[in-house]
């Protein structure tokens, strides 16, 4: 096939995927519907990108790529529900929220992504009491593999696949989420030894309302945090301290750190030591989305998985054996996180109380055996891949994890038979 003269070379966040792709950047709900139309009837196939986060394919387009990124204003306000383009980024949504004395209730670590691709991949953060972005989504917008505008609300059969579609079912335009009242969070971030982090989790998760932990490889030391909600922003985080920690040491520094470590693998144990033990406690305010949510310039490459919560000491026992024997080293902390049971068909935690454990690599470091090595010791406890991180299941091995996965394919069925949003990810994950 000739490539198309508006092609463009595609590439995500991490460095590990791109495509080239005629591309297309509707302005409106109409335009969107207009590209499908003419795709459904020539035969081809249309998919959406968003900021590029995933590290997996989900996003690659072998035909026609869509951002949908001018589609990015706020819709309506009714009280706690709040409407605003699929293309909006979450940074955006979360300034416009604390404008208007909202917030949404829970978050991840980065707010780059847009609010489609954050939903539809699973983003989530951490707290017993909390699940996917998703879980917040109360309705959504979306054209059809038909080319029709749909609304699809809690009453809609076809809800618990859409709120979580992949990109499977169709175009999302406008999503709407139930939000929360503004609030301040206390945060309580400290060194300390795995041990002690570990034996302290059965307290810490039920007391706090996020509790997560980063784990440095080839040492005991870990960073535990905390955060709680308060009244009052009443001790906010020096400006000089939070540019030193959040800025400096954890991007600039770490950087270098990384390369080093890359260029010169021996080193890699060291230089986790100095990591660690470089960290000093904090406690500090600040409102919600500035606590959840970091900069995050170093990049790298990342599988994460989520299991059972009570399997977390079995896959945290198992991984010093895999630093064992892999051929190179790993420098990126191990993060953990928790979250609550949801009803989501294709979510991560979808009836059950979860923990999720991330692993990453430093951009252009080797990391394939190491992720190979984990999912062979979350897939036989239940584990179910972070949708957008990289891993290597199929659709025969992820189907009994996921007692709702034939519904969900139902749903694909009737609303894309034709597999006008199929990629090669998808056909992987969800069959052709």
């Amino acid at each position: 096939m000739t490539t198309p003269v508006n092609a463009r070379r595609w590439t995500n966040w991490g460095h590990n995927q791109e495509s080239v792709a005629e591309v297309l950047t509707p302005g409106g709900i109409d335009e969107v519907a207009a590209s499908v139309n003419q795709a459904a009837a020539n035969g081809r196939r249309v998919k959406v990108v968003g900021s590029g986060h995933s590290f997996t394919s989900i996003a690659v387009a072998d035909d026609q790529r869509m951002t949908v990124h001018r589609l990015n204003q706020l819709v309506a306000i009714d009280g706690p529900l709040v409407t605003v383009q699929a293309g909006m980024k979450l940074s955006a949504l979360n300034a416009l929220l604390a404008a208007n004395g909202l917030a949404l209730p829970n978050l991840g670590d980065i707010d780059e992504q847009t609010v489609a691709g954050a939903i539809s991949t699973g983003t989530h953060g951490t707290g017993a009491g909390h699940s996917t972005l998703a879980s917040c989504v109360e309705a959504v917008t979306m054209v059809t593999a038909a080319g029709k505008v749909e609304r699809f609300t809690v009453d809609s059969p076809e809800f618990p696949a859409v709120r979580l579609g992949l990109g499977a079912l169709g175009i999302l335009v406008e999503v709407t989420l139930r939000c929360v009242p503004t609030f301040v969070l206390e945060a309580d971030e400290r060194p300390m030894s795995l041990a002690d982090v570990l034996a302290g989790m059965a307290d810490w998760i039920p007391a706090y309302d996020h509790v997560e932990f980063f784990w440095h490889p080839y040492t005991d030391r870990a960073l535990l945090k905390r955060n709680r909600i308060a009244e009052a922003d009443d001790r906010p985080l020096p400006r000089f301290r939070g540019w030193l920690d959040d800025d400096f040491l954890s991007n600039t520094v770490w950087e270098q750190v990384c390369r080093l470590g890359r260029r010169i693998p021996r080193t890699v144990p060291a230089l986790n030591g100095f990591a660690a033990r470089a960290l000093s406690p904090r406690t500090y305010t600040g409102r919600s989305d500035q606590v959840f949510c970091s900069p995050r310039r170093v990049k790298f490459t990342e599988m994460e998985y989520e299991i059972p919560r009570a399997a977390l000491p079995e896959v945290l026992e198992a991984l010093p054996r895999i630093y064992d024997v892999l051929p190179f080293k790993v420098q990126f902390p191990v993060e953990v996180r928790f979250t609550g049971p949801d009803d989501i068909w294709l979510s991560h935690g979808y009836g059950r109380e979860s923990a999720y454990v991330a692993v990453h690599q430093f951009i252009g470091a080797e990391y394939e055996p190491y992720f190979r090595a984990v999912e062979s010791i979350c897939e036989p406890l239940g584990g179910r891949p972070h949708w957008g991180k990289l891993h290597y299941r199929t659709a025969a091995d992820l189907r009994p994890v996921y007692p709702k996965f034939d519904d969900f394919v139902a749903v694909r069925d009737r609303l894309d038979p034709a597999r006008v949003f199929t990629n090669e990810y998808l056909d992987r994950v969800l069959g052709s």
